[in-house]
């Protein structure tokens, strides 16, 4: 399952500083900096919560499916942390059956947290529609500032492999 921005019909945003490999993603550099890029701060933060794999706990998985995320969610957090990433790769081998945007909104909400407890944002907004015809499920992403005003809103594709889920 992949998760991608889809184009927007008004302005577009700043791209994540992010280089994608054409199978992952990997931080951006600014070479004469010597640093991390950070040109879209915000844009970067919403792709790794959402792209970024949670592990769960062992009640969560499927039958024979592995944990993923990074190992040392599981025994590494420190009091008040939160283990980066989110559950949607849960859905992955699901069909598009009604019901399942309730669990993707859940689990994208559960990943957006960490910005409004960083005080990046003081609100998300998720919307999930199924697009069974395209094998694809549209995840609507807006985040709001302290004055009320949207300071990031996208649309993500959670695309099925024909495989895992059809």
């Amino acid at each position: 399952m992949r998760v991608i921005p889809l184009p927007a019909e008004t302005e577009p945003l700043l791209t994540p500083d992010l280089v994608w490999t054409g199978v992952s993603a990997d931080l951006a550099i600014d070479a004469a900096r010597g640093d991390l890029a950070c040109a879209a701060a915000l844009e970067t933060a919403v792709v790794i919560c959402l792209q970024t794999d949670r592990r769960v706990e062992p009640s969560e998985l499927p039958d024979g499916e592995p944990n993923r995320g990074w190992p040392g969610d599981a025994f590494d957090l420190q009091p008040g942390d939160v283990p980066l990433g989110s559950k949607l790769w849960l859905l992955r081998r699901r069909a598009l059956t009604e019901g399942i945007e309730l669990e993707a909104e859940d689990h994208a909400r559960e990943a957006l947290q960490s910005l409004i407890d960083q005080v990046a944002c003081v609100r998300v907004d998720v919307r999930a529609v199924r697009v069974p015809e395209r094998a694809r499920l549209d995840l609507d992403v807006a985040l709001y500032g302290r004055d009320g005003a949207a300071i990031y809103q996208q649309r993500f594709g959670v695309l099925w492999d024909q495989i895992d889920g059809l």
